[in-house]
């Protein structure tokens, strides 16, 4: 039996369970592997753009919640459910408070050490989705072909024994709009925690995972579970890193780490 990994924190978002380019199974996988104090969905969880258009919600995606819920019942794990664009329909309910171990809200202001991150989905930035949202709509089917393609090009490197590889990252990687837009998400997500007298932000949304500084506010981004198979983790010595979790043919790799301290960012002005 593997070890188990325990972390402090754990920051997951965009696994968008009921899409077709979800990948479920390896968010699953991944939570068996590792236990945290604290579970932070942070937005576009379950897909409900693509469920009510032509998502199908499958055995696998229960699977993923199972194992949420049975974090929070073994591990008395606290989850923290945040807002995403595609899971809108959450406003609804929002805010709630489930007992001591779940909550679903729109942001939250998460204490790490002697820092306090901002940690909201991302969207509200994304002037396209919030005042053009037939747009967004457009660009999600144009996305969803794309992983369309995606999935055959993988099944055939599958084939040839190679390892995934995320044709639509890297075509977003060199598409000069994309980089652009990629570049003012970040500086204004990094604005806002100075705003809301934060050392950081702690984001999704863009499915760009990362950790960087703007003029002293940290950014982390926890990036998605449908191309760069990823998440933030705190260590219980408030250490932060981005975690991805590789497939390749017949065989896991569960864990990678790119680690940064806190210690090593400077404080907000």
């Amino acid at each position: 039996m593997e070890d188990i990994k325990k972390y402090k924190t754990v920051v997951i978002s965009d696994v968008h369970l009921g899409s077709s380019g979800s990948k479920a199974e390896d968010a699953t996988t991944f939570l068996k592997q590792i236990s945290c104090e604290k579970l932070i969905l942070n937005g576009d969880i379950i897909d409900g753009w693509q469920l009510k258009k032509y998502g199908t919600w499958r055995k696998k995606h229960t699977g993923f919640l199972r194992v949420v819920l049975r974090m929070m019942e073994k591990d008395n794990t606290k989850v923290i459910y945040i807002r995403g664009n595609h899971d809108d329909f959450l406003d609804q309910v929002m805010p709630l408070v489930v007992g001591k171990n779940f909550q679903i809200r729109r942001d939250y202001v998460l204490k790490s050490g002697n820092k306090k991150f901002f940690v909201t989905h991302g969207d509200v930035f994304d002037s396209i989705t919030s005042h053009m949202k037939w747009l967004a709509y457009l660009g999600d089917i144009g996305y969803t072909f794309l992983l369309w393609i995606n999935k055959f090009y993988n099944q055939y490197r599958s084939f040839r024994g190679l390892p995934y590889f995320s044709l639509s990252q890297s075509i977003k990687q060199k598409v000069k709009m994309a980089v652009n837009f990629i570049s003012d998400f970040e500086e204004k997500l990094a604005e806002l925690a100075k705003a809301r007298h934060c050392d950081g932000i702690i984001c999704g949304h863009i499915h760009k995972p990362d950790i960087k500084t703007f003029d002293g506010i940290t950014y982390m981004n926890s990036g998605d579970w449908v191309e760069s198979l990823s998440a933030l983790v705190e260590d219980h010595n408030h250490e932060w890193s981005l975690v991805y979790f590789y497939t390749v043919p017949k065989k896991e790799i569960p864990l990678t780490h790119e680690k940064l301290t806190l210690e090593d960012w400077p404080k907000a002005v």
